[in-house]
């Protein structure tokens, strides 16, 4: 079942804070910072995909070819076309 970042980023939160709120027993206790760098990092790169389907929508609307695109990204225009088409605005 698909997820959305935001939901992902929920339940992040809420792992981190059972850890931070743990009472740990003897021999029990964990460092929340990995977990806490995790969500960071996984903040970021939902950011970062958010403004590459940013990128990639204006791309379409200047008039863009999708090889062009891919070039862009790294990947062929049949591959950018399946992996951003559904997003991008234009047709």
């Amino acid at each position: 079942m698909p997820r959305t970042a935001q939901e992902i980023l929920d339940q992040a939160d809420e792992l981190a804070a059972r850890f931070e709120n743990h009472k740990p027993e003897s021999g029990d206790a964990r460092d929340a910072t990995p977990l806490r760098e995790l969500r960071i990092a996984f903040a970021h790169r939902a950011e970062a995909e958010k403004a590459l389907v940013d990128a990639v929508g204006n791309a379409r609307d200047a008039g863009h070819s999708w090889a062009s695109i891919g070039a862009m990204v790294g990947t062929s225009g049949e591959a950018a076309r399946q992996r951003y088409g559904h997003t991008a605005r234009r047709t």
